[in-house]
């Protein structure tokens, strides 16, 4: 795997993607030869930044296929729907060439040029593709591993490989798969032994709650120079999932593993990117402020914004604003509640709100405000946190930071309306705190227009 923007992405999943920008760019230089030929090809490219224009469009083709999800390995693997996306993408690529090139005409390069290169780039694409999947299937190209350990740690990582097949990991044993009682160093020592004579294994990864006088050090240390890869299971599972998995956490791990740089300079950086964008953000959104809330006043009756107490860094306690989604008296007679879903007390334009992001707009105010960064762990209630801290360890953690409008909990993971989902939801937080930095800001914004334009995760 390789690191990001301080997120892991799989090796596979890059050269898929670095594979059809190369594609993409193909494409379109050749529709320029064939429309231009030899002769003017060079100054076709020179004239009016004509090169760059190709660049362009190739980083529009690339946003496109992500946006419709073509660089997740899973959905590559069903060759039905990988096809499906992948014409939509290019269809909406197509119609983003049209309009730029209407708005825009010092844009075009060539009408026939983009004709010519939407056509060539749809057989690369349908050809790489087809391709790609099929090597994906080949077990020379997949890592062999074992899980050294047993209990519900290494049952859950083992689950974890086998349910992302795409990574391209195999398990092909596990020492809880066979074990029926207790583990011992002995065992546990000829079992990796005879792998590594077998060479029968490429990665080792280590899941065991309790080591002392139980791992064999010596066998993982000949494993390990024999060119095997030993890894910690805490560590890989951060990387697989982009989590941290709280039940499986010590005080010490914590303390001494790479990772939560707090730095005055890096929350001062953060601060000024916060500020940058939510006052670009404000300006952009202030021609729908009057619309929303025309909405809002007529399709209920009660106030526009609404005001509710958050827990924000530290534990203070603010104001959170937004846009009302649903009705005035919708907790008179249950207290403080939880959204979910089909939720009755959410009004017909509240519903609207939610799923496009649009009642978040006056959280922009807290931003400016201090009360919140732009990034960061959603605020709960005061009423929730004084219940989830006690029943979640490790739970106030996320307020070491000042919460956020977006977050990584956001983009990858539901609405959270339960203990359970609360859990899951922290998991993405203290990877956020852990690996916080200002790519890794940058990298959730972007992510966040995908979710806010897909109108993902609302409730």
């Amino acid at each position: 795997m390789v690191r990001l923007f301080h997120v892991y992405y799989p090796t596979r999943t890059l050269i898929l993607l670095g594979g059809e920008a190369i594609l993409a760019l193909g494409a379109f230089l050749l529709a320029t030869l064939l429309c231009f030929g030899s002769t003017h090809f060079y100054s076709a490219l020179a004239m009016n930044s004509g090169f760059y224009k190709i660049l362009s469009i190739t980083g529009l083709a690339i946003l496109c296929l992500y946006y419709f999800d073509l660089y997740d390995l899973h959905r590559l693997l069903i060759p039905g729907e990988s096809f499906f996306r992948l014409f939509a993408g290019l269809g909406t690529l197509s119609i983003l060439l049209a309009f730029f090139g209407y708005l825009f005409p010092q844009f075009m390069l060539g009408r026939q040029v983009y004709v010519a290169g939407l056509l060539i780039l749809t057989l690369y694409l349908l050809a790489w593709r087809t391709l790609y999947s099929w090597l994906l299937h080949k077990p020379y190209l997949s890592e062999r591993v074992y899980v050294l350990g047993s209990g519900p740690s290494a049952s859950r990582l083992v689950d974890t490989l086998r349910r992302h097949n795409s990574l391209g990991m195999e398990v092909v044993g596990w020492a809880g798969a066979t074990a029926t009682g207790a583990l011992d160093r002995e065992s546990l020592g000829a079992a990796l032994d005879e792998l590594r004579q077998k060479g029968a294994v490429d990665r080792v990864i280590v899941a065991m709650p309790d080591r002392r006088n139980v791992m064999p050090v010596r066998e993982l240390l000949d494993l390990r120079l024999s060119g095997v890869t030993v890894e910690d299971s805490t560590a890989l599972e951060e990387k697989l999932t982009g989590r941290i998995e709280i039940r499986s956490l010590t005080p010490s791990w914590l303390i001494f593993s790479d990772g939560f740089r707090l730095k005055a300079g890096v929350l001062a950086a953060r601060r000024a990117i916060s500020l940058a964008v939510s006052l670009t953000a404000l300006i952009l959104t202030l021609p729908l402020v009057p619309v929303i809330a025309a909405a809002v006043k007529l399709s209920s009756a009660g106030p526009v914004f609404y005001r509710q107490k958050r827990v924000g860094r530290n534990g203070v306690v603010f104001d959170c604003y937004k846009f009302r989604t649903m009705r005035a008296d919708a907790e008179a007679d249950t207290g403080p509640t939880w959204a979910c879903d089909d939720d009755p007390r959410i009004t017909r334009v509240g519903h609207y709100l939610r799923k496009m992001r649009l009642d978040e707009i006056p959280q922009l105010w807290n931003v400016l405000r201090g009360d919140m960064s732009f990034v960061g762990p959603r605020p709960e209630r005061p009423e929730f946190v004084e219940w989830l801290s006690r029943e979640i360890p490790y739970y106030t953690m996320r307020h070491v930071v000042l919460p956020g409008i977006t977050g990584w909990a956001q983009v990858n993971y539901p609405y959270g309306a339960s203990l359970e989902e609360s859990k899951e939801k922290l998991c993405y937080d203290l990877y956020y705190v852990k690996n916080m930095s200002i790519a890794f800001d940058l990298l959730i914004m972007f992510q966040t227009l995908k979710i806010a334009f897909l109108g993902r995760g609302s409730r």
